[in-house]
Order: structure tokens, then sequence, then C-alpha cells
């Protein structure tokens, strides 16, 4: 059978061809995340944070008691994360209460980047203990007071049988999103805080070496300050609507010029709304016998199924507006759009 011509006698692509072509391009590729993911659709992780939340607390009061009859630094300092961590978990429950309220014509996203807003909040209070912490280890270095080794053993074991559990409770869900991330990550940090304290109870009982809490102190500055800072780095990105991290937007442009008809890609823009929920915008020159003989939808669909399957960041919310190849307003700045495609999967 003949392949169908266009007036100039040039073969129009059958309905599919580039499809099949391209997928066997990119076969080898990794097409992305699971379905849960997505769908983009915030988990419910409200019980895990309230039980979280609970073991914190408990943390805070008993080190905070201990801290005032021992005067140690570590336990000082592993106390201030301890209440930071509380304030944080209480600012992530009600960050995972609004993420599951519903869009609206005027909040058209819901509150879905509040987990975004959440975790740095939480990061920037995990490295103002960090600095306080450095910062008071040094001068404690210089001029190291007496601590008990036995009552600061005796709540450091404490609060890490605490904070394992918490630990425990969180794991399976500490990569779902921003939110979850920052409460996992501050539980371990005061675990591991917990552990300095035991460490520099047991150097000091054996030794004799007060310093042990000073450093003991540093040890968690050290811990805390690093992560904080990554963290602050990750939601900062979002919050500026930076691309995707493993989303090429040079080898996106490339993939979609590689389609049939397809003559020019500009405007391309992705940024990531809240976990799992990247988004995707471009406007796509087709050659003009296109806009006239049925082939625009089918490019339209090309580019969806492309930037939807083919790379890392699977982009299921994508915003595609179709324009003509010839002169138009576009030379001039002004982009006349003969159809606009909106991908978004449930």
């Amino acid at each position: 059978m003949e392949a169908p011509q266009h007036k100039d006698g040039r073969a129009t692509r059958r309905p599919g061809r580039h499809k099949d072509r391209h997928k066997d391009r990119h076969k080898d590729h990794d097409h992305g995340p699971g379905a849960a993911e997505l769908a983009g659709r915030p988990g419910d992780f409200r019980k895990r944070l309230w039980i979280t939340f609970a073991i914190t607390a408990t943390i805070v009061v008993a080190q905070a008691v201990g801290s005032v009859l021992t005067g140690s630094l570590a336990l000082l300092t592993d106390t201030a994360h301890a209440l930071t961590d509380a304030s944080g978990l209480l600012v992530a429950l009600v960050a995972a209460t609004l993420m599951l309220r519903p869009a609206t014509s005027k909040r058209t996203w819901g509150f879905r980047r509040i987990e975004v807003i959440a975790a740095l909040g939480q990061a920037t209070l995990l490295l103002v203990v960090g600095l306080y912490a450095a910062i008071e280890g040094v001068r404690r270095l210089v001029s190291p007071p007496e601590v008990p080794a036995n009552e600061l053993l005796v709540f450091g074991v404490v609060g890490l049988v605490a904070n394992v559990i918490a630990i425990v409770v969180l794991s399976s869900s500490r990569d779902a999103n921003f939110n979850m991330r920052a409460a996992f990550l501050e539980v371990l940090n005061d675990a591991l805080g917990s552990l300095g304290v035991i460490v520099a109870a047991i150097v000091i009982a054996t030794t004799g070496f007060q310093r042990a809490d000073a450093l003991a102190g540093l040890f968690i500055a050290a811990l805390i300050v690093p992560r904080a800072f990554t963290l602050m780095r990750e939601t900062t990105r979002v919050l500026m609507e930076f691309a995707p991290d493993d989303l090429d937007l040079d080898e996106v442009r490339a993939h979609i010029l590689g389609l049939d008809h397809v003559r020019e890609v500009h405007d391309l823009h992705a940024s990531t709304v809240a976990t799992g929920l990247p988004t995707i915008t471009a406007h796509v020159v087709l050659d003009d016998e296109c806009l006239t003989d049925g082939h625009a939808a089918d490019v339209l669909r090309d580019v969806r199924e492309c930037v939807a399957e083919h790379f890392p960041v699977a982009v299921h919310h994508a915003t595609i507006q179709i324009e003509p190849g010839g002169p138009s307003a576009c030379a001039r700045g002004i982009c006349e759009p003969l159809a606009i495609g909106h991908a978004d999967r449930p």
C-alpha cells in the first residue's frame, strides 16, 4: 500500500510509526518511578508523625531534666536538638494535614507545596542548633566544666532507645516526600547525638577526660549542619522552580526535536510543585501542513508520551502549545497557538 502523500509530494508519517521508532530508540532508558509516585498524590503519614512526636516530646522532658542535673553540654545540645525535633515534627504534622486538603479554583495545587516550606523551616532550625553546639563546644574545650558521668550515661541511653523506636516508626516512609525526609533526618540526627552523649559519659567515667563532653557536642554539630544545608538547598531549588535534578532539559529538547515534523522547541520549562509532582511546559513548532492534515494531534500525543516515558523523571503533568512553522508572530516575540495539549494523568 502506498504511503499517503502531502500536496508537495512528500510522504506523510503513518500514525504510530514514529512512536514505535522513538520507543525502540530509548528502550534501554529507565522509564521512571512506579505508578504510586506517578500519581503525584500525597500519602497520609499523620499517625506515624503523631507517634514520633509523642516519643520526641518525652525525650525533651527527660533530657531537659538530665541537662540541669548534670550540666553537660552534650546533653544540653542534644536536648535543644530534641526540642527542635519536636517543633519540626509538629510543623510536619500540620503540613501533612494541609497536604491532604483538596485543590480549589483559587488554590489550584491545594497545599501540596506546604511540605517543601515545612522542610525548609525544619532545616533552618537544625542549622541554628548545630551552629550553637559548635560555638559552645569550642568554648567548653577551652574551659571544660565537671560533668557527672553516671547520670549523663543514664540520660544518653534513655534518649537513644526512644530515638531508635522513632526511627523504626518513620523508616519505611522516609523517602515519601520532603516533609517526611526532614522528620526522619531530625530523629536520626538526635539518635546519633544520644550516641555521642553515651560515648562522652563512658570516656569521662573511665578516664576522667572532661573535654569529652565538649567533643561530643562538636560531634553532634558536625552531624547536624551538613544535613541541614543539604535539605535547605534541595527545598530552595523547588521553591525557586529549578528543573528537577534528574531531568536534563537539553535532552528533552533533543528528544522532541527528533519527532517527525517538529521544526523547533522553545519556551521549554520544568519545575517541581511537590514530591512526585513534576511539571513541564513547551512551545512546539510544526511543519505547516501538519496543522491541516491532522498530524498535529499525533505529534502532540508523541510529545506527551516522550516526556512521560523516556526520562528518569516521568512528567505526566505536561502542557504543550503547538505553533505553525511559517513566519508568525513568534518571530516578533508574540506566540500564536493553534492548539494546546495538556496531559495530567491521575
